[in-house]
């Protein structure tokens, strides 16, 4: 069966293009304020900037669903997050929309593009495609099921709302914060990134290329980034920056060595302080609800709470070897 067999007549799927970057922006939020927490949305110009990415290409890879007098009421991406074997589909339909068999339509697209892509994942390897949903999305769980997928992970968006400026942080003994200096720290700073991270659930090893793309999202600042020296080594980090009218701790993390020290509740602590410095007092973070080194505590330790909670649905399209490289 194609798309046309499940979407309403009056409507038409097609490939999009970059033009369609704002009303694809402004779908997304609109959908996701709906559902109570658009921070996690993409503007038009950080969609650009992934869509103008080494090896993606908006007409195979984005598709848009719009009325009869051009207004987008559905759109979905398709990534490769990693070695073509861990792809995955993001998108959303409006709710006014919905039972038009939209969802459907592009889900069934991201299907065949799946099949496209895995053919370049090495043979041996296990591959499969993720979504994620916000928890109050009711029409999301039943379609995705529909298409072969199962909920496997939730994730949880934090927030402070400081009322005041944080009290100074206390560093541990022999711990020092540096400013960043992206032509010389970025390279320890990603090999850092890598470390923090390998036993994190479903993370992977970043190659240099694919890290160092934050650098282009234009929100990025260095003046935000807190990296915590020993030495000459990076113990740990907090790549920081503004997102959606409130600062943003985009990656934490603490290299092994230096974990169960307080370093890592002194750096989120010292990004609160900056933030605030800057007038930014609302500040967020994505968690996975099930992370193995308690960030989850730690970061309601620094007076964090849960705002929303996401679920990522996976599909396995060939079972295989599992990689996190």
């Amino acid at each position: 069966m194609t798309e046309k067999a499940h979407l309403d007549p009056s409507l038409t799927l097609r490939p999009a293009s970059l033009t369609d970057a704002d009303a694809i922006a402004k779908l997304t939020y609109d959908v996701a304020k709906m559902e109570g927490d658009a921070s996690f949305m993409m503007t038009a110009e950080e969609l650009v900037n992934a869509w103008t990415s080494e090896g993606f290409l908006v007409e195979r890879d984005v598709f848009v669903v719009e009325t009869q007098d051009g207004r987008i009421v559905g759109s979905e991406e398709f990534y490769n997050e990693n070695g073509h074997c861990k792809l995955k589909a993001d998108g959303c339909v409006h709710p006014e929309f919905r039972g038009l068999g939209i969802g459907t339509s592009l889900l069934e697209k991201m299907s065949e593009r799946a099949q496209a892509e895995m053919k370049l994942a090495e043979l041996d390897t296990r591959v499969v495609i993720q979504s994620m949903i916000n928890i109050k999305n009711e029409a999301g769980d039943p379609l995705l099921r529909a298409e072969g997928y199962s909920p496997i992970r939730h994730y949880w968006r934090m927030e402070i709302q400081l009322q005041e400026a944080p009290e100074a942080v206390t560093f541990p003994a022999g711990i020092e914060l540096r400013p960043f200096i992206k032509d010389e720290h970025a390279v320890a700073a990603w090999q850092a990134n890598n470390e923090a991270f390998r036993d994190h659930w479903g993370s992977h090893e970043f190659t240099y290329e694919n890290w160092s793309q934050k650098f282009d999202n234009p929100n990025f600042d260095p003046t935000l980034w807190m990296i915590a020296w020993d030495g000459d080594q990076i113990a740990g980090f907090s790549q920081n920056r503004f997102r959606m009218g409130s600062g943003w701790v985009g990656t934490i993390g603490v290299r092994r060595p230096w974990r169960k020290t307080g370093l890592g509740l002194a750096l989120l602590r010292h990004s609160f302080g900056e933030f605030y410095k800057r007038g930014m007092a609302t500040i967020g973070l994505g968690v996975d609800a099930s992370n193995p080194t308690g960030a989850t505590r730690l970061y309601q330790r620094a007076g964090m709470y849960v705002v929303s909670e996401f679920v990522t649905y996976e599909k396995e399209l060939r079972a295989g070897r599992e990689t996190n490289s």
